[in-house]
């Protein structure tokens, strides 16, 4: 008989399980943090450039608002089903608590390859898919935000549908372009906060931060411009991967240059500063840090036995198996979680909303000094809870994010 594989929201559902163990909450509040508080499935029928009439499916799914509006970016990607939506939703619940941000969790998402459709397409699309949801929005409800296969371009239209039918309200999305009241520092975020815990925990573990070699599994948003900020700060980043191939240089890639063939062609397949290999050959790159940042589930139980990290910086959202997380710590392999690293997006997200409701923009080295000082300080908090406990950092991110919204749930009278 085949044995059934597990959910992404099952997965995510047994770090919860145990972290409500640990913390010994009572069912019914165990319940109240499992379940979203409210789920849209909207069918979007859209007239391509070729006048044929294709329907797409998209979801938004309200994990939690009980420390503040709901927040969570939108996702185009074929894999943006039901399953994946929720359990990203409930990693934002725990990400935005753990960083000590006044919002709940949320994720939405379309069933659709965007490299597919033309930007006439992609905008239509996102107009059909704001005015489906549009009734669950607004800046004090649901601010959505960009994610895997979405930018800041595909805000702006979300923005002006929502506008269209509500008034202007910048407020209501955020990583805009920051002509349209988007924030300074918003595109480089998510990369430039996952440096900052990475240097804070290799000074930590005693790891030699200038000429650390990184490999970078993923050169989007997220590890393009991680690898960017790395390169700066002195590390080597040995290898860098995408789906059509890898690309290796022991002595460290040219990364401004490698950044400059991606944009170009759209790959780092084919980059000259480096010997061209397999996507899968990055899993087994001699490295100090391996970096996911790209899809989920991109360390399993296959790959982690063979890993020749000293550490895993976990920059994209639950790229980790419960099997490869548990294989790694046998081998002494710290992981540094995904709702801790890869919270400097949703931190300066933040920043925006209150610039926007503000009406008074900050320059992009307060954003930069911000982020640095609340993202240590979740890093700080986690280390110290995993020093006195004994748990992994994963665990202890854990645990203070659900604590922390267990408490508001108490505090609201819930239960």
């Amino acid at each position: 008989m085949a044995i059934k594989e597990r959910s992404a929201q099952e997965d995510v559902r047994l770090s919860f399980d145990c972290a409500a163990d640990r913390l010994g909450l009572p069912q019914g509040v165990c319940i109240m943090l499992v379940e979203p508080w409210r789920e849209l499935r909207v069918s979007l029928p859209v007239r391509m450039d070729d006048g044929r009439v294709e329907v797409f499916i998209g979801y938004r799914v309200q994990h939690n608002a009980v420390r503040g509006p709901y927040k969570g970016g939108v996702r185009y990607h074929p894999h943006a089903d039901e399953d994946e939506v929720r359990a990203l939703a409930s990693l934002m619940t725990w990400k935005t608590a753990l960083l000590d941000i006044p919002f709940g969790g949320a994720k939405g998402g379309i069933e659709l390859d965007p490299h597919t459709l033309s930007e006439a397409e992609l905008n239509r699309v996102t107009r059909r898919y704001t005015r489906s949801i549009q009734h669950l929005l607004g800046p004090h409800r649901d601010i959505p935000a960009p994610d895997m296969g979405t930018n800041a371009q595909t805000m702006a239209w979300m923005m002006d549908e929502y506008g269209q039918m509500h008034g202007y309200n910048p407020s209501v999305v955020t990583g805009k372009p920051v002509e349209l009241g988007g924030s300074a520092g918003r595109e480089a975020a998510t990369g430039r906060g996952a440096v900052f815990v990475l240097t804070e925990a290799m000074r930590d573990l005693g790891m030699q931060v200038k000429g650390a070699r990184i490999a970078v599994q993923g050169f989007g948003n997220v590890g393009s411009w991680f690898a960017r900020i790395a390169h700066e700060e002195g590390m080597r980043i040995v290898a860098v991967a995408d789906l059509n191939g890898s690309v290796c240089n022991a002595n460290g890639l040219d990364v401004p240059a490698l950044t400059d063939y991606a944009r170009e062609h759209r790959t780092v397949a084919g980059f000259t500063g480096g010997e061209n290999c397999r996507t899968e050959d990055i899993f087994s790159v001699d490295c100090d840090v391996f970096v996911p940042a790209a899809m989920e589930n991109a360390l399993t139980e296959e790959n982690a036995w063979t890993l020749p990290a000293k550490l895993v910086l976990e920059a994209a959202n639950h790229p980790t198996t419960p099997e490869a997380d548990r294989i790694l710590r046998e081998r002494g392999i710290p992981v540094l979680p995904d709702i801790l690293v890869n919270g400097g997006g949703v931190t300066v997200s933040y920043f925006e909303w209150t610039q926007n409701l503000q009406q008074f923009s900050w320059s992009e080295e307060r954003v930069n000094e911000e982020l640095h000082k609340r993202i240590v300080a979740a890093y700080c908090a986690v280390a110290k809870k995993a020093r006195e406990t004994g748990y992994t950092f994963r665990e202890a991110a854990m645990d203070i994010g659900v604590e922390r919204v267990a408490r508001a749930i108490e505090l609201r009278g819930f239960v």
